[in-house]
């Protein structure tokens, strides 16, 4: 077999035999389980290949994960701990180890990680990841089953670890799939991977996705830059002060971080907090970075609190748009910050206090971009359009360029056993570069987007316009489909009618 068959082959593997533990309730629990197996076998082999590089050296190696503590010491002999001791080993407080001593569990151990010297280094990601996980597996028989297959993935070969990651990427997808209503935090690949090529980031730039979810943006950045990398100092840069994230949701929080361990990040910059947690004026220039790539959560609902942290005039219930205005502050300025972002149509042609905040970042940034993207891309959870808009601070916005995604060829929408392709953005890459008007791409003058009233306020900024150049064509959809559709756009027209409402009480 193929590295690729042989890999495919051992997963496959272990999730049968998961799928017998009582314990276990479909691939939310099995999936997990999966993951933190994989990830300390991936670390011990990464162990064994810094404590070699440290021998030729003639240096000292202090090891990340001590005896009888290492993926060697426990899990490495097919016939060695199992059953109920294997339980207690990883789960309880104090243990009776592999080695015949007492002391602490091995999940007790890894929460106790520290790194050297308050400097945050991978110590400190195994203690945040392991904070999250418990074993649900119910039988350490069958455990120790899956710990013998994992162990047959060898972490020191690099077409493995490409492979894997790879499956690890397919592993991300089933989970959303499985998450249903929460599974909001995967953003499919085709559409990552044009944001950060357009976006481009450079090795010496801070990149931050501030609602990161698994990682796919961080990730796709990470292997762009690690392009540029090529000496021990650009090495440096790119591991120390490049890339990170915010994810307030505890299991892609963790799905994250072992993500981009296992693309090659030393030790990922996740904050697991909520990132609209802070007050909108006291983010300052320290807080500022160059580029800013994410997917922000939508049609969702922030806690009082949270608005708190934003201009009166500015709150809103659309999550979308809060992340919006914090996406806006976060960006260095003068020309040196830029931004790609994902937003539903219903941030485009909302009025109210959306229309206000679309005004400052017409007024205050130059929103260079819009790419329209048809239904399905985001199938299965929604069928909503959505659209990239790009931005960056060499503001204000003078024309704003709009590029319409066509439908796929001969079906109606994207689907999700028929998604989006990379290769259906090589005429959207050739326009970036050579922009012309034409049957897909067209320009508007921003400025005059923005309408007043008699008194200066700001009363309408829609953005939601469409191609000139397009000829009407017939709504193929079923009838069920279009119903849905207009459902969900009515419930955003209400979602602003509640803004309004909220203001005009305030004014009483």
């Amino acid at each position: 077999m193929t590295t690729a068959q042989r890999l495919d082959s051992i997963i496959k593997s272990a999730r049968k035999i998961m799928r017998k533990d009582k314990g276990l309730n479909g691939d939310l629990d099995r999936l997990p389980m999966l993951t933190w197996i994989m990830f300390l076998k991936f670390l011990d082999d990464m162990e064994r290949i810094e404590e070699e590089r440290a021998e030729l050296a003639g240096t000292d190696y202090r090891p990340i994960i001590e005896a009888p503590y290492r993926w060697r010491d426990w899990a490495a002999q097919a016939d060695g701990i199992t059953g109920p001791d294997l339980l207690a080993f990883l789960t309880a407080e104090k243990a009776e180890r592999p080695d015949g001593t007492r002391g602490a569990g091995l999940f007790a151990y890894l929460r106790a990680l520290r790194g050297d010297n308050g400097r945050r280094e991978r110590r400190d990601v195994i203690a945040t990841v392991f904070q999250g996980f418990t074993n649900r597996m119910e039988s350490g028989y069958l455990l120790r089953d899956v710990v013998n297959l994992i162990d047959g993935i060898h972490f020191d070969s690099s077409e493995e670890v490409h492979t894997l990651g790879r499956l690890y990427e397919t592993l991300l997808r089933e989970m959303r799939d499985a998450a249903g209503d929460s599974g909001e935090f995967y953003t499919p690949r085709p559409v990552v991977r044009f944001m950060v090529a357009v976006t481009d980031p450079q090795l010496g730039e801070t990149i931050l996705d501030p609602a990161c979810g698994t990682a796919g943006f961080l990730t796709e950045s990470f292997l762009h830059l690690e392009r540029q990398a090529d000496t021990v100092e650009k090495r440096r840069i790119l591991q120390d002060r490049s890339v990170m994230g915010g994810e307030a949701k505890s299991l892609p929080f963790l799905l994250a971080q072992l993500n981009l361990l296992l693309h090659g990040m030393h030790a990922p910059k996740i904050d697991p907090g909520n990132a609209l947690r802070f007050r909108l004026n006291e983010i300052g220039e320290a807080e500022r970075v160059n580029v800013i790539l994410t997917n922000p959560p939508f049609g969702g609902e922030e806690e009082a609190g949270i608005l708190t942290n934003f201009p009166e005039d500015r709150r809103t219930a659309e999550t979308a748009l809060l992340f919006l205005q914090l996406i806006m502050r976060r960006l260095k300025r003068a020309g040196r910050g830029r931004a790609a972002v994902v937003v539903p149509h219903g941030t485009l042609f909302g009025d109210g206090i959306g229309a206000r905040i679309k005004a400052d970042l017409l007024q205050q940034f130059n929103l260079h971009t819009v790419v329209r993207l048809c239904e399905g891309v985001f199938a299965p959870y929604t069928d909503i359009p959505a659209n990239l808009i790009f931005f960056d601070t060499t503001g204000p916005t003078r024309d704003i360029w709009y590029y319409e995604m066509p439908r796929p060829e001969g079906r109606k929408k994207y689907s999700k056993t028929a998604p989006m392709a990379w290769e259906e953005f090589a005429p959207c890459l050739d326009w970036w570069q050579d922009r012309q008007e034409g049957e897909r791409a067209w320009k508007v003058d921003g400025q005059s987007l923005i309408q007043r009233d008699a008194d200066g306020r700001v009363i309408a900024c829609n953005l939601d316009l469409k191609n000139p150049h397009a000829l009407e064509v017939e709504d193929h959809r079923q009838p069920l489909e279009i119903v849905e559709a207009i459902t969900a756009r009515e419930r955003e027209i209400i979602a602003i009618m509640d803004d309004i409402r909220a203001e005009l009480a305030e004014g009483l």
